[in-house]
């Protein structure tokens, strides 16, 4: 692998532009020997007066690299430095409470001081382990930019055939500070003793094991990838099998509607597992860190082959229930014993108590569904709106579970007919229609509680409560359908069709303006778009903007085709959750590239967990810190026409002097002004971390 590809691959993405340019001064080299005069035709003093003013141009632009690297390095060891202080404080605190000179910190679980929990000391674990995993992307840093210089100026003195390189890397890189400095394998031996003789009760064994790193470039394993392969195969030859069913096996009163409502909900469920596995591939490939943004366990998580293996297997699942569904007399089991079976199993999949199955994740969904239907009483983080999100664009595996239940327990004709269709059935299908927008309205509010910001919190409150009125006026219309049926008004039509106009146009408004920063006004060459873009195409960003709006409104396609009587109102369905789910794929991935974009201005590259009290007095001042105005840095800079090779040609030409401005924000540092003293703009829907109440540890909450 060339160095370029390797340094691309483990860089820390947060800190992506804090790093050794090196495809520029590549770039520079090559430019630099394409652009010389021809050795056979130029004057000899020509050629000396080109590479002389290359060189004095491409050695000031080592000492501009090497200073920000250095500045960058010094900034993050004494954060290092400090945030170990206060981990060794805590430690010796809780050693203090229990009572003990030289104590374990893992007998403390035994003892029964009331001030020290099994809580407690879980945080401390977890503590340190975020942090030692900070100290090896420091120490990664150091280890890439003095290899990416010992490179490139191998490659200077091999393309030039001089030895200035290696006088410049013996003189200056060499004897740089991020170089010689040795504080990181200190903290990093410190950290190891401190969690095996404290933590871990003297077992290195375990700690290391609590300390272990991942690889930073994340490789999968043939046999991962097999199975995916596999299952995947299986899948599309199963569901090819389930539509030719479907189509030349039709037994008489068998009712194509309920089979939609009974087999549909699984499905749609495949697809989104699916589709968060290549959202995952995709964030993953541009360098957004959802580890961090979800605030996972960068040690055990979950890949997007994992979830695509996942998908595939129980698409597998699904396709042969289906296929036992219709061919069920042949196979002398009961008919409508497969939907039920169907569920059971995903169920039991899911809810499975046993550490295996993917315990780990499993458990950790199951922790953030909790916080969601809870929302109101729970301090809301990232994953937990983020998930409610997801849940509002599956508001039709909610209803067709409904159906489900109404179905086997309630009592519904097995012969076909619309069955469900009282009013009992029709409003508590509105109320769990209403279910995934509740979930986010109530987050809004308790956000807007936690930190009294009426914007964004309370406007996007506003938001989904428009779905209520669209749910409440769709239930009016339905059970009074035949009371208008002979006039030519039906208010309550009048009002669902207001009412969706209203909904579908401020959701499309937040989604563009507050969940993907676009339409910046200093967007500058990214029209409509935003200044900093992850993506490597513009075109991907304009076609999320037409998608969105276009699915957004299928609501107004589904009635005219269903209202003209050309299309099922189930087929329709059936048509519009899949795409509604494609929607919401779209989405992510500009939601999360957005969330990133703020980490980078802060350079957060792991999560801040600390265990420390907090006083009162101190709790207001932190949290005002936290809502003053934050963002991504460099942000009113304007950006350079991508004219690249024509600027390589003026640098040959000029002597090099303009100096790059770093900001360099420290995760403590209350400072939110560039260097130049330029106030830094806040990225629109950019998440701000508050304080909660109950632990001293600051959450990346995001705005929606």
């Amino acid at each position: 692998m060339k160095f370029a590809e390797h340094l691309s691959a483990h860089i820390t993405p947060e800190w992506r532009k804090q790093y050794i340019n090196y495809e520029e001064m590549k770039a520079m080299l090559y430019t630099a020997v394409e652009e010389a005069p021809s050795m056979e035709s130029a004057d000899p003093d020509e050629l000396t007066r080109h590479f002389k003013s290359f060189k004095e141009t491409f050695f000031a632009y080592c000492d501009t690299e090497l200073k920000k690297i250095n500045t960058f390095y010094s900034e993050k060891l004494a954060e290092a430095t400090r945030k170990f202080a206060t981990l060794k404080s805590e430690l010796s605190l809780a050693m203090k409470v229990a009572g003990k000179a030289k104590p374990k910190l893992s007998d403390i679980m035994n003892t029964q001081k009331k001030n020290v929990s099994a809580r407690k000391v879980q945080d401390l674990k977890l503590a340190f382990s975020e942090y030692y995993l900070s100290l090896i992307l420091l120490q990664n840093y150091q280890n890439l930019n003095f290899t990416g210089f010992r490179k490139i100026l191998k490659k200077h003195d091999k393309l030039l055939n001089t030895d200035q390189g290696a006088k410049y890397r013996e003189e200056y890189v060499e004897s740089a500070h991020f170089h010689t400095n040795t504080d990181i394998g200190r903290l990093i031996t410190e950290v190891e003793t401190t969690v095996t003789g404290d933590l871990e009760g003297g077992d290195r064994q375990k700690a290391m094991k609590r300390l272990r790193v991942p690889p930073l470039g994340e490789k999968q394993t043939p046999w991962t990838t097999f199975k995916v392969g596999l299952f995947s195969g299986s899948f599309i030859v199963l569901f090819c099998a389930v539509l030719v069913s479907a189509v030349y096996h039709n037994e008489e009163g068998e009712d194509l509607r309920t089979t939609f409502k009974l087999f549909r909900a699984p499905l749609l469920l495949v697809e989104f597992l699916f589709l968060i596995g290549v959202n995952i591939y995709g964030w993953r490939s541009s360098g957004v860190n959802h580890v961090l943004i979800f605030e996972l366990d960068p040690r055990n998580h979950l890949s997007e082959q994992d979830l695509m293996e996942l998908a595939a297997i129980m698409g597998v699942v699904w396709t042969l229930s289906l296929l036992c569904f219709f061919y069920s007399p042949d196979l002398s089991i009961p008919r409508y014993f497969n939907p039920i079976g169907l569920v059971g199993v995903m169920l039991l999949f899911f809810l499975n108590p046993f550490k295996v199955l993917r315990h780990d994740a499993r458990w950790w969904t199951v922790k953030v569904m909790w916080k969601c239907i809870a929302a109101p009483f729970y301090y809301v983080n990232f994953a937990d709106f983020w998930l409610a999100d997801q849940f509002n664009s599956l508001v039709t595996v909610f209803v067709d579970f409904h159906y489900i239940f109404y179905f086997y327990f309630v009592g519904a004709d097995e012969n076909g007919g619309d069955c469900c269709s009282g009013t009992t059935y029709i409003v508590s299908k509105s109320v769990v229609n209403c279910i995934p927008a509740w979930m986010r309205f109530a987050q809004c509010l308790r956000r807007y509680r936690d930190s009294r910001e009426v914007f964004p919190h309370l406007v996007n409150a506003g938001k989904y409560s428009t779905t209520f009125f669209v749910v409440i006026f769709n239930a009016l219309k339905t059970i009074y359908k035949e009371d208008f049926a002979s006039q030519d008004f039906d208010p309550f039509f009048y009002a669902w069709f207001a009412s969706n106009i209203v909904s579908t146009i401020y959701a499309y408004a937040w989604d563009i303006w507050m969940d993907w920063g676009l339409m910046d006004s200093n967007a500058g060459d990214n029209k409509f778009l935003r200044e900093e873009i992850v993506y490597s195409s513009k075109s991907f960003y304009y076609f999320a903007i037409i998608e969105d709006l276009v699915l957004r409104c299928s609501w107004l396609f589904t009635h005219f085709a269903t209202s003209s009587g050309q299309v099922d109102s189930e087929l329709m369905t059936s048509i519009t959750a899949p795409l509604e789910v494609f929607r919401r794929f779209v989405w992510n991935f500009f939601r999360l590239e957005n969330e990133h974009l703020n980490n980078c201005g802060k350079f957060r590259a792991v999560r801040d967990i600390s265990v420390a009290p907090i006083d009162s007095s101190d709790h207001g001042q932190i949290i005002r810190m936290m809502d003053d105005l934050d963002g991504v840095f460099n942000r009113n800079q304007k950006k350079k026409p991508k004219k690249q090779k024509e600027e390589k040609r003026a640098l040959l030409g000029r002597q090099y002097s303009d100096q790059v401005s770093i900001s360099i924000s420290g995760l403590s540092t209350p400072s939110h002004s560039t260097p130049s003293g330029t106030p830094s703009t806040t990225h629109r829907g950019s998440d701000r971390r508050f304080l909660q109440p109950q632990a001293a540890r600051f959450h990346l909450i995001g705005n929606r």
